[in-house]
């Protein structure tokens, strides 16, 4: 399997996760906006990240591509079947996906992709939006995140890894969990990290960014 986009991205980190979790190895491959690679643009027309090539059978959009590894590979499962939890998991996958992205990717665009891997200038107007956006989330996020164990109980689902990857995203930009302003959304942070498949995850991306952009580092 080829997978396409950089760890950078809090969806292509959540991917990078999933696959972990069920012991699937990847190749990556460049691929984002801005990227007119016709190798890329046929697997991921929009030029949207991530995307996968599995022996022929390419996609695009990391909840289209989770919702196909669970189906290709169950164990150990990442999405809930009873009713109530699935709901939730959904929920969560939406929220990561879109409300919080949204404003953390104000951030993100606008101070590091845009100036350092587009060269287009960053709109600071726009980043401030995002981060006078945070704090609500971040109050959200502490407010259902449990004392011990995961979003939905004891386990470990596609909830946590959506909600858990925005939050690696904004380290990069200063805006990691506060564990002073936000202490159940950080030990909840640091025990996603501290699983083996996040620890792997997290080597290749430090890795890649030592490479990429050293003097950006995760706080």
């Amino acid at each position: 399997m080829k997978m396409y986009g950089a760890l950078l991205s809090p969806f292509v980190r959540k991917v990078a996760v999933v696959l972990a979790e069920k012991g699937v190895d990847y190749t990556p491959a460049r691929g984002g906006p801005g990227n007119t690679d016709p190798e890329f643009l046929a697997v991921s027309p929009f030029a949207k990240i991530p995307a996968i090539d599995d022996e022929g059978f390419c996609l695009a959009d990391s909840s289209a591509i989770v919702h196909y590894l669970e189906a290709k590979y169950p164990a150990p499962a990442l999405i809930p079947s009873e009713p109530q939890a699935l709901g939730r998991a959904v929920w969560f996958d939406e929220f990561g996906d879109t409300i919080f992205a949204a404003s953390g990717l104000k951030i993100l665009f606008n101070r590091v992709v845009g100036p350092r891997f587009l060269g287009q200038p960053g709109d600071e107007t726009i980043a401030l939006e995002g981060e006078a956006e945070l704090p609500r989330i971040f109050a959200y996020i502490e407010s259902v995140v449990p004392d011990a164990g995961w979003l939905l109980g004891e386990t470990f689902t596609i909830a946590d890894i959506t909600v858990a990857s925005m939050l690696c995203t904004l380290r990069y930009v200063g805006h990691g969990p506060n564990p002073e302003a936000y202490p159940r959304t950080a030990a909840w942070h640091a025990r996603a990290l501290a699983r083996p498949s996040w620890a792997a995850v997290e080597a290749k991306e430090a890795a890649l960014m030592q490479r990429i952009l050293p003097d950006l580092v995760p706080v």
